[in-house]
């Protein structure tokens, strides 16, 4: 997609200020943004500040999607530093709430019928007010429950779709340009930004999301998850229980009666979810948990949600298993088998490196350990090599430290290993049930059945394709747009001086003639041709000086 073909230039202009202002003018150089010509008279923050915090910064004054992209993005360590990641975990999605007005149209619109027809009650001050949406409390006519109406910013979806745009434009144009960011694979952050904030804003998954975590929520879990009211929720309404109490980061954890017990709900239910369940919510961060009166655990904000296939959980038991018994190798295959090298991997630097990990998670004290962090700076040490891992898997590991983080913010001393060591041993069992065992021998027998029987028609196939001479082999070239877009610029700057160069020599041998009309004393024409072999000879100089590249 060319500049030329996006029609918000004014966007353009903006972010390329925010850019300015925050000291990444490299960006803008390379970038050649609209308006990015106008923006140096403008002052800059403090530049003592860290990149990471500066990106932090420019992101919360872009706006929405940037702020929601940073979310989403520091969910993924594996494809972003560890400094950037903890910076943007810092994002606030706080923002002033709209009018009441336009929250009643959007509620109408969904309902096609009057609010008074559905809720007795609607308190027009809403509860809590982000990028995306905001949340009132309201009554519900017909049942008479106190119920949360999540009710959707209107005009969201189409700035967002604004914005993800402008944002794939400028990622593959840094990821053609630049070779130092080809590592962090820009265009594939845009792409995994765009179908998460495109699921967040259909709250019809996030309703299916909530009843999925209640139908696998055990009565002993300890932990609550509000009831989804279907009958009144749409693509840009969720309607769910309201739970009265106080959310985590606003708690006083030294009120509570048993902040133990209430630290041990909210961890071992997380656990369960990934180990046992397989499907986990994806950012249990204290402003997700809302503490009740009589000090009940319960989790909100279903939007994003996690999922590991059963093969992925057994994976993961052997990961830990190697870790725990310090088995480098066992690891390294482990790990192997979970990530998708990008390139060449030095197997024996990275067990040598692993080793190093784990042992200096070895020098903490068994309750002290994070089981999150260690995950997380191997998925570090894994990008580094070239080695990436399942998206939902690194989901996993940002989830699991984020519970940790929740559950020490209540109790913290809690011990995180004795909490997971019965979700461990409940799935390491489980794959040498007999039940188990046969499924998967009747599985593996199945796909030798099948692959004999279609294994001679595709061999049969591939034959005629040879006999026939349609046998076709077929190569693709990527990662070359840098390489295309210096070719032709040299190209038209040869070509360009070939044109120069002979313009010159055509006056020349204009003005030898003295040939009228005459101009100052000399050919007309010849002297035409001078000047605009001047002017073209002085902004192809100015050209190569702007780019710095000569």
């Amino acid at each position: 997609m060319h500049w030329k073909t996006l029609s918000n230039l004014s966007r353009f202009k903006d972010i390329a200020v925010v850019l300015f202002r925050y000291g990444f003018d490299d960006l803008l150089q390379r970038l050649d943004l609209p308006g990015s010509t106008v923006v140096e008279m403008l002052g800059k923050v403090d530049l003592s500040l860290t990149t990471a915090e500066r990106i932090r910064l420019a992101l919360e004054e872009l706006g929405p999607t940037f702020v929601k992209l940073g979310q989403i993005m520091s969910l993924r360590p594996d494809l972003l530093p560890s400094e950037l990641i903890e910076e943007l975990s810092k994002l606030q999605d706080e923002v002033p709430p709209v009018p009441f007005e336009a929250v009643r149209s959007v509620l109408e619109e969904s309902l096609q019928q009057p609010i008074d027809t559905v809720f007795s009650v609607l308190d027009p001050d809403p509860l809590a007010a982000a990028s995306l949406a905001q949340v009132h409390r309201a009554v519900l006519l017909r049942e008479g429950t106190i119920v949360s109406v999540k009710v959707q910013r209107p005009g969201i979806r189409r700035k967002l779709t604004m914005d993800l745009d402008i944002l794939a434009v400028i990622a593959d144009r840094l990821h053609e340009q630049s070779e130092d960011l080809q590592i962090y694979d820009l265009p594939r952050l845009v792409q995994v930004t765009r179908r998460n904030l495109m699921r967040e804003v259909d709250f019809r998954l996030e309703a299916r999301n909530i009843r999925i975590a209640r139908s696998l929520m055990d009565e002993d879990d300890g932990l609550c998850i509000p009831n989804v009211y279907d009958a009144y929720g749409s693509e840009r309404v969720l309607v769910t229980d309201f739970i009265q109490g106080t959310k985590l980061r606003n708690l006083r954890t030294r009120k509570l009666a048993d902040p133990e017990a209430l630290a041990k709900i909210g961890l071992r239910a997380a656990v369960k979810q990934i180990l046992e369940d397989g499907f986990f919510h994806a950012d249990p961060h204290p402003g997700n948990m809302i503490v009740t009166e009589d000090e009940r655990l319960c989790l909100i904000d279903w939007g994003l949600i996690g999922r590991l296939t059963e093969k992925d959980r057994f994976d993961l038991v052997d990961v830990l298993s190697a870790i725990v018994a310090k088995n480098s190798e066992a690891l390294l295959a482990s790990l192997l088998r979970i990530s998708k090298p990008m390139g060449a991997v030095a197997h024996r630097s990275l067990e040598r490196d692993l080793l190093d990990v784990v042992d200096s998670y070895y020098a903490v004290p068994l309750r002290e350990l994070n089981v999150g962090s260690l995950l997380m700076d191997i998925s570090t040490l894994l990008r580094e090599y070239h080695l990436q891992l399942p998206p939902d898997f690194v989901i996993m590991i940002k989830a699991l430290i984020t519970a940790e983080g929740s559950a020490r913010q209540i109790y913290p001393d809690l011990n995180v290993i004795s909490e997971a060591e019965g979700s461990v041993a409940r799935l390491a069992a489980r794959r040498y049930k007999p039940g188990y065992l046969w499924a998967r021998i009747k599985n593996t027998v199945s796909q030798l059945a099948l692959l004999q029987r279609e294994l001679p028609g595709r061999i049969g196939r591939i034959a005629d394709q040879i006999e026939r001479g349609e046998l076709n082999i077929h190569f693709r070239h990527e990662n070359l747009g840098d390489l295309i877009n210096s070719l032709e610029n040299t190209a038209s700057r040869v070509t360009l001086g070939i044109i120069i160069g002979a313009m010159i020599i055509g006056s020349s041998m204009i003005i030898t003639t003295g040939a009228g009309p005459q101009l100052f004393g000399f050919p007309a024409l010849g002297i035409i041709g001078y000047f605009i072999s001047a002017v073209f000879g002085l902004w192809l100089v100015y050209n190569i000086l702007r780019s710095k590249r000569f």
